[in-house]
């Protein structure tokens, strides 16, 4: 094992909504180990944060729990490995003093705060900057006249934070990058038209800066991007146990992860990544053709356009429901593990009716972008005449998580977008065919399930570390990930069943009923 570490074994790691994730991977590209820690945004003074605090002793925890792990399987202490790298939610606010202080708590992506200043970028660009990028964040605050302002001197994401603390440099990797501002794909850096359209906004409402200098700077897949410092390996390990020096890869976005951890990074591939946000992301043969409000356009990990589908609300509601099922279980004596009981709700959907029995949910715990909300209200909307019954409530909770997806795709399918293949990875899929099934009737295509789907973002973080570490001169991402990482990699695909592409169909249209639902009750709310 000491040979894996030190030269090729690999280690990802990333911060995920709910839990925080590290795998180790050997020479074949398996997972060797793992360790997590969970943990939950919150919303404070109308902000949904986490503390900084908290990012330290996950990352801490997560990473103890896999060291545990590798000297539980194989008898020996991880004191180094071959390339790490760190990934984590896109998007979002962590502004830095030129002390290095953050002067304001962490805003993540799942803000909608930030709707006067995405509308005026995305006016004065010509490019769809949603509400949680960064850069409509650090433009809101411009408006608001927040008094931190004057003390900037960087601002970056919550993976490139991370990557910061561990190696001293202030990088990102294009994917991330691409959720903060707008990637020329052409010269894999920020758009300079852009940047200047930014400085010339800010200067005119007081706050004269140069935005390139502000920004991380951007790195490729596969490009160096520093090495572990003493002060870093101690941050990450306060045994002293892991020594410094190993080097790390760019840092990235989940999206990002995403790709690499389905093989889709190239051309018309695409993936669909769902836990408590559910996106998907086609890799783009051409421009589309105008500018769409619910359509992002981001990177591959090594640049190429992407067009995102970004629902910031996917599995919260679902997961409500399943804990609220466990306690009426164990009034009755039973007390089963939460996994079991998963899997055995997500597969007594599969004798739903195909539409749900009538059934319609909205999963809105957040305001949701595809749709124009701007805060969230859970709800369960049904008629005298719905059947509710177990399977059709699991099955209602389950199509709503991809509801809002469904949505946005149906732009794309407009555009002529085409996806040769659709791959699903995340915690939704970790019950084999039944997310699957629903997936591919929600997008109307057969939808792909690697065994390793439930290891999601940290595993395709480790693939980025992998690529960084073994390629060959010339080897792109998608030549590596394709031929040494997938190729003969066990899959199941599943295509569209007309039954269920029927009763989604049924289902989408009552789900469209219920967002005037939703928006009633979220005015009521308002005003209560």
């Amino acid at each position: 094992m000491s040979q894996f570490c030190s030269q090729r074994c690999t280690l990802g790691i990333e911060f995920g909504s709910t839990r925080i994730k590290a795998v180790l991977i050997g020479p074949d590209q398996a997972p060797l180990a793992q360790g997590d820690f969970t943990w939950e945004n919150r919303l404070e003074n109308g902000v949904w944060t986490y503390p900084e605090s908290e990012i330290w002793a996950g990352l801490q925890a997560a990473y103890a729990a896999l060291a545990a792990d590798v000297q539980a399987r194989f008898g020996q202490k991880l004191t180094t490995v071959g390339c790490m790298g760190v990934s984590a939610m896109m998007h979002g606010y962590l502004p830095f003093d030129q002390n290095g202080e953050l002067l304001v708590p962490f805003r993540t992506w799942r803000n909608t705060i930030t709707g006067p200043a995405a509308e005026a970028l995305t006016a004065a660009f010509g490019f769809n900057i949603p509400q949680r990028w960064s850069v409509a964040h650090l433009y809101q605050a411009m408006l608001n006249k927040e008094e931190h302002l004057p003390r900037l001197r960087f601002f970056t994401t919550l993976a490139g934070f991370v990557h910061w603390k561990l190696t001293g440099c202030k990088v990102l990797g294009v994917g991330d990058a691409s959720g903060m501002f707008p990637i020329d794909s052409a010269t894999g850096d920020y758009n300079r038209d852009y940047l200047a359209r930014f400085n010339a906004l800010a200067a005119a409402r007081g706050y004269p800066v140069d935005l390139a200098a502000l920004l991380p700077a951007v790195r490729s897949a596969g490009q160096p991007a520093g090495a572990l410092t003493p002060e870093g390996a101690r941050l990450l390990d306060p045994t002293g146990t892991l020594q410094p020096g190993v080097p790390l890869c760019p840092p990235e976005g989940d999206a990002g992860t995403g790709m690499a951890a389905t093989d889709s990074v190239a051309p018309r591939t695409g993936n669909v990544s769902a836990g408590t946000s559910i996106f998907a992301m086609v890799v783009l043969e051409r421009p589309l053709r105008r500018v769409y409000p619910e359509i992002d356009l981001v990177t591959t990990p090594d640049g190429a356009p992407v067009a995102m589908v970004h629902c910031n609300n996917c599995t919260s509601d679902l997961n409500a429901w399943v804990e609220l099922l466990g306690q009426a279980a164990a009034l009755g004596g039973a007390r089963p593990n939460q996994g079991e009981l998963f899997a055995k709700l997500f597969e007594l959907s599969l004798q739903a009716a195909p539409d749900a029995g009538g059934l319609a949910t909205v999963n809105y715990y957040s305001g949701e972008g595809v749709t124009h909300f701007d805060a969230g209200c859970p709800l369960l909307v049904r008629g005298p005449e719905s059947a509710l019954t177990l399977p059709n409530l699991m099955r209602a909770h389950i199509y709503s998580a991809m509801a809002t997806l469904a949505l946005g795709l149906e732009i794309l399918h407009g555009e002529g977008v085409a996806m040769d293949t659709l791959t699903g990875h995340g915690g939704l899929f970790k019950t084999p065919g039944v997310a699957q099934r629903y997936l591919a009737a929600a997008a109307g295509a057969p939808v792909t399930v690697r065994q390793t789907a439930g290891e999601g973002g940290p595993y395709g973080m480790a693939l980025l570390a992998a690529y960084a570490l073994n390629k060959a001169p010339g080897e792109t991402l998608a030549d590596y990930l394709h031929a040494r990482v997938f190729a003969g990699a066990p899959a199941s695909t599943l295509p569209p069943q007309e039954s269920d592409r029927a009763g989604f169909a049924a289902y989408l249209r009552r789900y469209r009923g219920a967002l005037a639902a939703e928006r009633a009750a979220l005015q009521a709310e308002n005003q209560g």
